[in-house]
């Protein structure tokens, strides 16, 4: 909820409220990815090892958790109240005005580096505090369960990290359109809606909510038990059954000394390798996409943060969670072997990367005036400002000594949005409700035979005011919203319809003695290759798509215009690459999957695995064939025993 929902609907907000580039905000994003990364390893370690208490970890990693989003709340507090663009005198036209001097009487401390310094670091405390929650949590579950329930457990546990980003995109969405400083200021007194391009939503308020949850979560958790009762039988009963079936027990990779013997036997693996490479790339694109999905709606559909929020929070809970609950029922269902599995990996894939085309849905760019379409009068040769680098200049605004004023977009009656009031040549403005209008833009021409836009104060009563310019987004009228979200919603379902398949492939091409240390290996390829660099990568893309920076006194800002062509031509370049490196990966690791020859009393679905076993191998059966085309009962019960008695390897 805290990782994947509210950092990630907040994202557009505190680029705004601080001033920071997508770049920046990618680091931001991946902080959490790479804090897990670096704790992976001695917490799997020292967690896992016989006498530790599972719980207690779990417990004191819920704490720093609490103690993250505390601190990623902190910048709001050590910032002063936002300045809402439009308040000013300088955000009107006036010809006899001095240039500003706001340069001198600001401080630098809105936003850039202490702000991403303090992100990052509560980042890396929400990625610390959570490394435990998957990797011990799932083996206490495992551990305190029997076989059989285990799955249902499992199942369980999974579907709340898919429920947990779907609240938190839904809630983070809610929060944001009350403002952010409305325990001071009443936002409705100050004429400005959540529709404006100015409105700063309470971002913070989750944060602080989540903390208190951490809390609350913390302290029973610290209280459980190294193991639950009757956690010994089941043991007893899964170590029986374990050692019935197996032929000969390789030393376990227990000893730390062991360690590269054990890392080594597994990169030998090429099924466990690709599969652990189309993990990373299908990571990379959730953890991206996760990111700047939202961002990319509200540019691209021009709607507002908490819209696009609750937007993707709406298809995330169906598409995540049903894809997720249909790999594996599909995996039951099939009785799939272990390169059945792959091949279904492969189809879900081929069909994601289909839909990936719905980022050639673009809308027509903002119509903004001096940067995508023309004023409605002639430029000023070598105008300039600080903000503009003349493009906002024209011969309409060019005496209103526009260079002070910030940014705050007006949607004018000629369908154009202007930089700011100033901008507009606008003399007069009116506080009406809970918008500000604007009269007498020397810069806004409607057409001659359409009457001002009126604005109705109330619905009781049948109030209206003619307005030049008013402080909203500009209608784009933009057919193609609702096509995206739901091609968008079949991209994921078909994405996450293939990671419970992968993750049991995984488990299945290794030996049973190394699947807690493959899950290791893979969790540390996933983040290594693909959700730490994805956020980096994809800010970076989205800042080159940008048309217009904002700049205050020499210092570049956050982004305030999108290029949506560009913009969607870099995520779709992105999201297909992706999906067809997964395809390929998925495709060798089948290719060069070789079952083993025989099977255990325990195996799984062995009728369907000895078929499989035969096509894959072309007649010529592994090790564990006898001459008279018998097959010996060897190996772990897993399509594992490759490792042990395949020549290839």
């Amino acid at each position: 909820m805290v990782v994947n929902g509210f950092v990630n609907v907040v994202i557009t907000t505190i680029e705004k409220r601080f001033g920071l580039r997508s770049m920046q905000t990618g680091v931001i994003a991946g902080g959490y990815d790479m804090a897990s990364f670096a704790c992976l390893a001695p917490v799997t370690y020292l967690g896992g090892r016989s006498g530790s208490s599972k719980p207690r970890w779990l417990g004191w990693g819920v704490l720093l958790m609490g103690i993250g989003s505390l601190l990623f709340a902190l910048p709001h507090f050590l910032v002063s109240p936002y300045r809402l663009a439009g308040e000013e005198p300088d955000d009107l036209c006036s010809y006899n005005r001095t240039v500003s001097t706001r340069c001198q009487d600001t401080t630098s401390s809105e936003g850039g580096s202490w702000a991403v310094a303090v992100f990052v670091f509560a980042q890396l405390l929400h990625g610390a505090g959570a490394t435990p929650l998957f990797t011990l949590g799932v083996t206490y579950i495992d551990e305190n369960v029997s076989k059989k329930m285990s799955s249902v457990y499992l199942g369980v546990y999974y579907t709340m990290a898919v429920v947990g980003p779907a609240v938190g995109y839904v809630l983070g969405g809610q929060i944001l359109n009350i403002y952010t400083d409305f325990l001071t200021v009443d936002s409705e007194t100050m004429g400005i809606t959540p529709l404006s391009s100015v409105w700063i939503g309470a971002w913070w308020v989750g944060f602080i909510f989540s903390a208190v949850l951490c809390l609350i979560v913390a302290i029973p958790l610290l209280a459980f038990p190294h193991e639950l009762p009757g956690a010994e039988e089941i043991r007893a009963s899964k170590v029986s059954e374990a050692h019935e079936g197996a032929a000969t027990k390789s030393a376990a990779f227990s000893a730390l000394r062991e360690l590269p013997r054990a890392a080594a036997a597994l990169l030998r693996n090429p099924t466990f390798l690709f599969l652990n490479l189309a993990g990373a790339s299908e990571g990379m694109l959730i953890s991206g996409f996760a990111a700047f999905l939202p961002k990319l709606i509200e540019n691209q559909f021009a709607v507002s943060a908490s819209e696009a929020a609750l937007l993707l929070g709406v298809i995330t809970v169906p598409a995540g969670g049903g894809g997720t609950f249909l790999g594996g029922w599909l995996v039951k269902r099939w009785q799939l072997a272990c390169a059945g599995i792959i091949k279904l990996c492969v189809a879900a894939t081929v069909v994601a990367a289909v839909f990936t085309f719905s980022f050639v849905l673009t809308c027509d760019d903002y119509p903004f005036a001096g940067v995508t379409v023309k004023y409605n009068s002639p430029p000023v040769p070598g105008g300039g400002g600080m903000c503009s680098g003349g493009r906002l200049v024209a011969e309409c605004n060019a005496g209103c000594g526009c260079e002070g004023a910030a940014f705050a977009p007006v949607c004018g009656a000629d369908a154009a949005v202007y930089y700011s009031p100033c901008h507009a040549g606008c003399r007069a403005r009116q506080l009406a409700g809970a918008a500000q209008l604007y009269r007498h833009c020397g810069c806004v021409r409607p057409p001659a035979d359409h009457p001002l836009p009126l604005y109705s104060l109330s619905d009781e009563t049948n109030d209206t005011i003619p307005y030049e310019a008013i402080n909203s987004i500009c209608n784009t009228g933009c057919p193609y919203l609702w096509l995206f979200v739901f091609l968008s919603f079949l991209v994921m379902l078909f994405t996450f319809l293939a990671t419970m398949p992968a993750l049991t492939a995984t488990l299945r091409c290794v030996r049973e003695d190394q699947r807690s240390f493959a899950l290791g290996i893979q969790w540390i390829k996933v983040r290594l290759l693909g959700t730490i660099p994805a956020p980096l990568l994809f800010g970076f893309l989205i800042d080159l798509s940008c048309s217009l920076w904002a700049k205050t006194c020499d210092v570049t800002g956050a982004c305030q215009l999108y290029d949506n062509v560009n913009m969607s031509r870099y995520m779709l370049g992105l999201a297909l690459v992706g999906k067809l490196c997964s395809v390929l990966f998925f495709f060798l690791a089948w290719w060069f999957y070789r079952p083993p020859g025989g099977k255990t009393a325990n195996a799984v679905v062995p009728s369907v695995d000895l078929v499989v076993c035969a096509e894959k191998t072309n007649g010529n059966l592994a090790n564990g064939t006898a001459a008279n085309g018998t097959v010996e009962r060897v190996g772990n019960g897993y399509c594992n025993a490759a490792l042990e008695c395949s020549e290839h390897l």
